[in-house]
């Protein structure tokens, strides 16, 4: 059987981040990739031109044509815009017994450029957060979502991903890839347990995507059958690997993205 994954979300003209560091992310990984558009974004490696939104209509035929053909066995959920479109999602994604669902809670680009209405976290938070699996937020986010200052310790972040899973969330990964210290700490937090996954930060610009790519390297995991923490220690790996081998890449004047292929790269 082939694994299959298919990420809801946003285009990235640039290539770094979105649907298009998702696909290839899926394939780096070792798992088909099926898209459904939620919005086009003109940006590069400065930031974020402009949005434009594709109708929760056109979304849900997306969703219905990937989901009546293609054994989908994960589903990863980044960028959503509008109300409408969250809308949307859920109701399909009920349609078809998804299941295997990571939100990646979408708000700001690493450029600092808004990706989600401020009308539309309402929204994620009683129509998407208790569908998810795992919910995949890093400090910012966490900090928005729970309407709360980012967390700055370790403690704080266990807190906050506490606070999320009672908006109805199975599970909580905290990323702190925005935090200080040595390493980028990550806490993925459940009803009973605490699973905390580290890693050497690494100096440099070119972090473009990286939450699009370790949301969607969990839904690879999931995909291929490991299980929820099989699935976080493998996405940690993965995406620490690729933001390490950024700088062999020279892409743009500005935050470049990961090299997702830096191992077919390597060898070939």
């Amino acid at each position: 059987m082939t694994a299959i994954a298919v990420s809801i979300a946003g285009s990235d003209s640039s290539g770094g981040a979105g649907i298009q560091a998702d696909l290839k992310t899926f394939s780096a990984l070792g798992v088909y990739g099926a898209s459904v558009i939620t919005a086009l974004t003109a940006q590069n490696t400065h930031g974020v031109r402009a949005i434009h939104d594709v109708p929760a209509d056109f979304i849900t035929a997306q969703i219905d044509a990937v989901f009546s053909d293609l054994d989908v066995n994960a589903v990863k959920i980044g960028m959503l815009s509008r109300t409408a479109s969250i809308e949307a999602v859920a109701k399909s994604l009920d349609r078809h017994r998804a299941g295997n669902i990571v939100l990646d809670p979408v708000m700001v680009a690493t450029s600092g450029d808004r990706l989600l209405a401020p009308d539309a976290i309402e929204a994620m938070r009683a129509l998407l957060i208790p569908r998810a699996l795992v919910v995949t937020p890093n400090l910012p986010e966490a900090a928005a979502l729970l309407e709360h200052a980012p967390a700055r310790s370790e403690r704080e972040m266990e807190e906050q991903a506490h606070a999320v899973l009672d908006l109805g969330a199975r599970s909580v990964l905290i990323k702190g890839g925005h935090g200080d210290g040595p390493e980028s700490i990550d806490l993925l937090v459940d009803a009973t347990s605490v699973t905390r996954f580290a890693a050497v930060r690494i100096a440099t610009p070119n972090t473009h995507g990286s939450g699009c790519t370790l949301s969607s390297a969990i839904a690879a995991g999931l995909a291929k059958g490991l299980d929820l923490k099989a699935a976080v220690k493998d996405a940690k790996i993965y995406t620490s690997a690729a933001i390490a081998s950024a700088d062999a890449l020279r892409i743009g004047s500005g935050h470049g993205p990961l090299h997702h292929f830096h191992e077919l790269w390597r060898k070939s």
